[in-house]
């Protein structure tokens, strides 16, 4: 992507760029988010929802409990063992500060509605600092860049999951790359590796596929004429150290998750799947899935912009873009290996599965979400992209505007959606305020089901936990279960003990509907102890 500077080359000064990258993600994101979403307080009328449910109870709980080490370990999740927020994607590099600065902070705030905030207004930015690390340095194709990044379908979609929203680690991870394989310094490999322990901090996905791209240097200088390699491998090697010394000191290490390598895999119609697309989506009412588990984390539409420009770049120039993947061999390499990961052993076209290769090594399992693993290969296109089209003569810098701009017109569906999203304030299905008022009085909660009892498909007990636990984290209060997406030890069903289990002093002991007919009678005086509460049972 990167070439020698020519007189041909109009460079601009870095701060406009960066001023105006800055300034359409500051305009998308209070197009998109309310007040009420980026500063949440505890006693609200609304009920948080899905996974950015599960991310706010996490920090809510971190925020307010003492530092403990692992540092990232809250203890009233899941009591007595406590949970590490990692393994609940609470955002540690988010809820770090928010808890040194929580004196100041409303009662009950959590920083997952800023944090969509932040990574709406660091897209742009990060496209910019890639597009420049790639030796475009010229205002128009620094706007196209901004206007396409901004609308990427595959980072738009993410809204139901707040730390996977932040794809400009992946940017910044693909400037850092090209920086690196054009000039390598101490300093460089040093703000690397910063770089990378930050995003581990986000999220172990983002890491890992930011990592794929740092190790894709050395194979690089490798495979041009070896100059530099054996400085290269040392520093990647470095960056890969420090992400294992953090995930060492933080209590990453020894997790697992639940398995299920190939469920949710990218199909292989997915990137051209125009599923949610303004120019090109009427009659499609869904992502396209062969797995049976729906489409959503291997949607990767590319959406109508890139793949226009993709098609017009290499007719434009197919010699520029044949030399371009030759001269970033080790990147291509990486990029091919992650898209075979993403697809996975069970490989999916259109409705149909028509290859599956059988059993997979154990480690796989780590990486359930596989389809994620294709989002650097929609930067790196992007990128590639706007690289050809800018390049490609007097026009140029207007096309890869115009591939910014067809970009931006054909997200406005999901945009919409994220709009709408973000602007629900959806009723509590519990008794929200009588429940606060028995938790006020109250030391902890147990919860029944736990969260392994819940059955996977009990959408309902689901939604109702997360409620219960959301109205317990507005004050910290002690709670018996959590929903984790990694454990160290993997807990068990055990709710008839639990519900047999004498009621201490201090406990309230709340039945959910799905667990009132098989454990109400299990509780030890539940005639005299316990009330309805709406359609659930509180015992105390």
């Amino acid at each position: 992507m990167t070439r020698r500077k020519s007189a041909s080359d109009q460079g601009f000064p870095a701060v406009p760029c960066y001023l105006a990258a800055l300034l359409l993600g500051l305009i998308q994101a209070a197009l998109l988010f309310p007040g009420h979403f980026l500063v949440p307080v505890a006693g609200g009328d609304a009920a948080p929802i899905g996974d950015a449910a599960q991310h706010a109870i996490a920090q809510r709980y971190f925020i307010a409990d003492a530092w403990r080490w692992p540092p990232l370990l809250a203890r009233n999740m899941n009591t007595p063992d406590g949970v590490n927020i990692a393994f609940a994607d609470g955002i540690p590099l988010l809820a770090i500060p928010l808890k040194i600065a929580s004196p100041f902070l409303p009662a009950g705030f959590h920083g997952i509605g800023l944090w969509y905030a932040i990574a709406t207004v660091a897209q742009p930015i990060a496209a910019v600092f890639a597009l420049r690390s790639a030796g475009e340095k010229r205002l128009l194709p620094a706007l196209g860049v901004s206007l396409a990044a901004l609308a990427m379908p595959l980072w738009l979609a993410r809204y139901g999951h707040a730390a996977l929203t932040f794809h400009a680690a992946l940017l910044v991870s693909l400037g850092l790359y090209l920086r690196l394989v054009q000039e390598q310094s101490v300093g460089t490999w040093a703000a690397a590796a910063v770089v990378l322990v930050a995003i581990l901090l986000v999220h172990p996905y983002l890491a890992a596929m930011a990592l794929a791209m740092i190790a894709a240097v050395p194979v690089t200088r490798l495979l041009r004429d070896g100059a530099g390699t054996a400085s290269a491998v040392a520093g990647s090697a470095a960056c890969a150290l420090a992400v294992a010394a953090t995930m060492a000191a933080f209590g990453y290490l020894g997790a697992a998750g639940d398995g299920g390598y190939g469920r949710y895999a990218l199909n292989l119609l997915s990137p051209v799947w125009p599923y949610r697309s303004l120019l090109f989506g009427g009659g499609i009412g869904k992502e396209i899935d062969a797995t049976g588990h729906g489409g959503w984390e291997g949607y990767a539409w590319l959406g109508a912009g890139l793949l226009g420009g993709l098609v017009l770049g290499v007719l434009l120039r197919p010699r520029e873009a044949a030399a371009m993947v030759r001269r970033h061999g080790g990147l291509a390499l990486a990029m091919l290996g992650l898209t075979l990961l993403a697809v996975s052993h069970r490989v999916g076209f259109g409705e149909r599965i028509v290859l599956d290769l059988g059993a997979v090594p154990g480690f796989l399992e780590q990486f359930r979400a596989s389809g994620r693993f294709f989002w650097p290969v929609g930067y790196a296109l992007l990128l590639a992209t706007v690289v050809l089209l800018a390049r490609s003569g007097r026009a140029g810098p207007w096309l890869a505007l115009a591939l910014g701009v067809a970009q931006f017109v054909d997200a406005a569906p999901i945009r919409r959606d994220l709009a709408a999203w973000a602007d629900a304030r959806p009723a509590w299905t519990l008794e929200a305020d009588a429940l606060r008022g028995l938790m006020a009085e109250a030391s902890r909660l147990t919860l029944l089901p736990s969260w392994p009892c819940i059955a996977q498909h009990d959408t309902r007990s689901f939604v109702l936990a997360h409620e219960a636990l959301a109205l317990a984290s507005e004050r910290a209060l002690a709670v018996s279960t959590m929903h984790v997406a990694r454990w160290r030890t993997p807990p068990a069903c055990d709710d008839a003990s639990l519900a047999a289990a004498p009621l201490a002093a201090g406990e309230l002991r709340l039945l959910l509907p799905a667990a009132i007919p098989a454990l109400l009678e299990r509780v030890p005086e539940a005639t005299a102890r316990c009330v309805a509460v709406g359609e659930a049972m509180a015992c105390r």
